[in-house]
């Protein structure tokens, strides 16, 4: 009953959000016109930017294959782009991205695959893909002057929050991973100080679930310390996996036959807006996107950027929507005919 609450509040969440970005970006735009240049673009240009979200997709399940493998789990790729799909619909669709993997979970455990090996496959993958960011994130501060001068102005804030934000969740979790004594220790004591200031009242079961947290972080610092090849690797294909995603914008820029700035600049503008929304608790980081596309791209798509806004969120985001919604969908008729043929049998 919970979860159909929570589902159904997501849900209404997302659609509000949605409906506020419509409005609050096209609310007096010429959306004719828009149409008009959208119309005109040649769509064989677009099919590049398909596949490279494919690539997006497909690039975690490699990572996942991989992980696995390393557990001595022999699992298909393809079954590992079903739990990468999952993965990124419910991301979409949660604030946060707070329901992507506990959905993994629930489908990897139709795979034998135990809660906690499972766990600390996707802590390490949320901890690696947060890493990138960061890293991208402190490239551009420390060797993208540049750029911040001719592209960022009033956004500048905005990014360095994101960047501040990814440095501060990327420490802790290294902190919780690498020091779970001291980091339940100070969880411990704040949860208890917390009580005490009766702003949270003590339940033995919040207890019991730090308690099993800071298991999965000794567990993943173990796995950390005795894979570092496979670490090494995991980061790389991350990195792969989110340049692919940054050159959709790339592929949008060349569709409408624009030229004068190089592929490197829109792709790191890509990347700001990555960092700057991703820690933020809006589903896909709707609203705000859009609206730091519009500020960071005037001079890049000139007369096409709303168009070329429309263009490149309908691409990075929103077919990543539709195309792990298609494969989630696969993966819950995969599994629920194969569970009506394991119990005829």
């Amino acid at each position: 009953m919970q979860s159909k609450k929570k589902i159904i509040g997501n849900a209404l969440f997302l659609a509000m959000v949605f409906v506020l970005t419509v409005y609050g970006v096209f609310r007096g735009e010429d959306l004719e016109a828009m149409m008009e240049a959208i119309r005109s673009v040649d769509k064989w240009k677009l099919i590049p930017g398909v596949a490279l979200v494919v690539i997006f997709i497909w690039g975690e399940s490699i990572i996942l294959w991989y992980m696995m493998g390393s557990f001595g789990i022999r699992l298909k790729k393809r079954i590992c782009f079903l739990f990468s799909s999952v993965g990124f619909f419910f991301s979409c669709i949660t604030p946060s991205a707070t329901g992507g993997q506990p959905m993994q979970i629930y489908y990897m455990k139709k795979e034998k695959i135990s809660i906690p090996v499972a766990t600390v496959i996707l802590m390490v993958v949320t901890i690696t893909y947060k890493l990138v960011l960061v890293v991208i994130g402190l490239g551009i501060l420390l060797f993208g002057r540049g750029i911040r001068e001719r592209y960022l102005g009033e956004v500048l804030p905005v990014f360095y929050l994101g960047v501040l934000l990814n440095v501060f969740c990327v420490t802790f979790m290294t902190v919780l991973v690498f020091h779970p004594v001291m980091a339940e220790v100070i969880l411990t004591r704040g949860m208890k100080w917390l009580e005490k200031l009766r702003l949270m009242r003590h339940k033995e079961e919040r207890c019991r679930k730090l308690q099993e947290a800071m298991q999965v972080y000794r567990e993943t610092a173990a796995y950390l310390e005795k894979h570092r090849k496979v670490i090494f690797w995991v980061i790389v294909i991350t990195f792969g996996q989110r340049l692919a995603l940054f050159c959709v914008t790339w592929v949008v820029y060349l569709s409408f036959g624009l030229s004068g700035t190089s592929i490197w600049d829109v792709v790191v503008l890509q990347a700001v807006i990555s960092v700057s929304v991703d820690m933020l608790p809006l589903p896909g980081g709707m609203g705000i996107s859009e609206a730091l596309f519009l500020r960071i791209f005037p001079s890049v798509f000139r007369n096409m950027l709303l168009p070329g806004m429309v263009l490149s969120r309908s691409l990075g985001y929103y077919s990543q929507l539709l195309i792990s919604a298609v494969f989630t969908i696969v993966a819950q008729v995969y599994y629920t005919v194969r569970q009506r043929k394991d119990l005829k049998v």
